[in-house]
């Protein structure tokens, strides 16, 4: 048995494989402590592990001679993306006994939340490992931040993390004018983009649910201008508010050429036209 200090699990899992000297895959470990960057730069953490190796002699010379070995956690998270994939082209694929992720709490919010995407209990199952591994390591993030966050619950639906977050400080969180919840969407979404191939939808209290209203009632006369011209656009909106916008008015006009503008000011804006509307015959 030995015990092992890095800056990540995955740097960890290779230094006890080394040290033990046989392959990843065949390691018995235990995370004594998760590592993490902190939110916004605090109190960042190493990987500690303790790890033994469970393969026998024969297995260990084996696995030497194998290339290198994918993660344990990119491994799992490869797999489900896989079958992900490939249930798009085939019958979904359903595990009998999978054990199952905690289940959200009954509360209109989160469950009008999650609706939102569907409920295709095929393809929940496909999702449901990678949507636990998701939740555990963002609970261990918000335990280790200076808020008060006891309310963290994640499903996997068509490709994107839905991500409810609750708590004492869920308004110190989102900040003002959404300044933290913007900061914190994008961190996710590129954690969870770049490892996992997955989108997001993160909603903090009711945030997101309250920024959807506002927008929903401020296109109301884009959608008339565009109905009665057949072109229009948004004025400039920040941060969730243009992703919104867009998600909105692509569904009011499915035929039409939508999408997000840069002004050369740097302000963000949805356009709506027929510029690549293409006729069908």
């Amino acid at each position: 048995m030995t015990k092992v200090e890095a800056p990540t699990l995955e740097e960890a899992y290779t230094k006890a494989a080394q040290a033990l000297e046989c392959s990843i895959s065949e390691l018995q470990y235990e995370v004594v402590q998760h590592p993490s960057n902190g939110i916004f730069g605090l109190f960042k953490k190493p990987a500690v592990i303790v790890a033994t190796c469970k393969s026998t002699p024969s297995r260990t010379r084996k696995a030497k001679a194998e290339s290198v070995e994918p993660t344990i956690e990119e491994s799992a998270a490869e797999e489900i993306i896989a079958s992900v994939k490939e249930a798009t082209v085939s019958e979904p694929v359903v595990t009998p006994d999978q054990e199952q992720p905690a289940k959200i709490e009954e509360d209109a919010i989160v469950n009008s939340f999650f609706e939102e995407a569907g409920d295709d209990s095929e393809e929940s199952v496909i999702y449901d490992e990678l949507a636990l591994l998701i939740e555990t390591e963002l609970k261990n993030l918000m335990a280790l931040s200076c808020f008060d966050i006891d309310v963290v619950e994640v499903d996997v639906r068509d490709n994107t993390a839905l991500i409810f977050i609750d708590g004492e400080d869920a308004a110190l969180l989102i900040g003002k004018e959404g300044y933290r919840y913007n900061a914190l969407s994008y961190m996710l979404f590129n954690w969870l983009h770049t490892k996992y191939e997955l989108y997001i939808k993160l909603e903090i209290a009711e945030f997101l649910t309250t920024q959807q209203e506002m927008i929903r009632n401020y296109i109301k006369p884009v959608i008339e201008n565009v109905e009665k011209f057949g072109k229009g656009k948004t004025r400039y909106l920040d941060g969730i508010l243009v992703q919104i916008a867009l998600e909105q008015l692509r569904e009011a006009f499915p035929d039409k050429y939508v999408a997000v503008k840069t002004a050369r000011d740097g302000g963000k804006f949805v356009v709506i036209n027929d510029f690549n509307k293409k006729s069908h015959g």
